[in-house]
């Protein structure tokens, strides 16, 4: 345990916790499945029920930073109320991101989407402020969904 960061994000699945880490590695450099732990045998606890296979405990890093991952079941669901922010250097590596990890059509506006597993990200320049320095630049980045540097700046 001393080798843990003093706060890492904790995502709660419904049953794809796996999937989840296995895709989010695929999207992210810089990033690995640490461990998986699977739930233990059923009989020990009433909420083990259903659970077997399931993961209780995932480590993963994405792009440097740790998150653990879980199967809890239905219970609770991913919203807006938290989200990630992506900072990408340029256009090619918003739209890179964007094509992975975009995918409920009415969560998009102003750089932020929702990937099939419900969790929200902010796809965003990393010079976003400077860019939005203008009430122009402003109403144009409200129109839009993904983020387009090229119309932010001519705005």
């Amino acid at each position: 345990m001393a080798d843990l960061p003093p706060i890492q994000p904790c995502l709660w699945f419904d049953d794809d916790a796996r999937e989840a880490m296995e895709y989010y590695v695929s999207v992210f450099p810089n990033s690995r499945i640490r461990s998986i732990e699977e739930y233990p045998d059923e009989k020990l606890d009433e909420h083990f029920a259903n659970m077997s296979g399931k993961v209780i405990n995932g480590q993963v890093t994405l792009n440097g930073l740790d998150f653990v991952c879980f199967d809890g079941g239905p219970l609770f669901r991913f919203n807006e109320a938290i989200s990630f922010v992506i900072t990408c250097a340029d256009q090619a590596e918003i739209d890179r991101y964007w094509a992975a990890l975009s995918h409920v059509p009415e969560a998009e506006q102003c750089g932020w989407c929702k990937d099939r597993f419900g969790v929200s990200w902010q796809i965003i320049p990393r010079d976003m402020s400077a860019l939005m320095k203008t009430p122009a630049a402003i109403q144009v980045m409200m129109q839009q969904k993904k983020i387009v540097i090229a119309e932010l700046e001519s705005a």
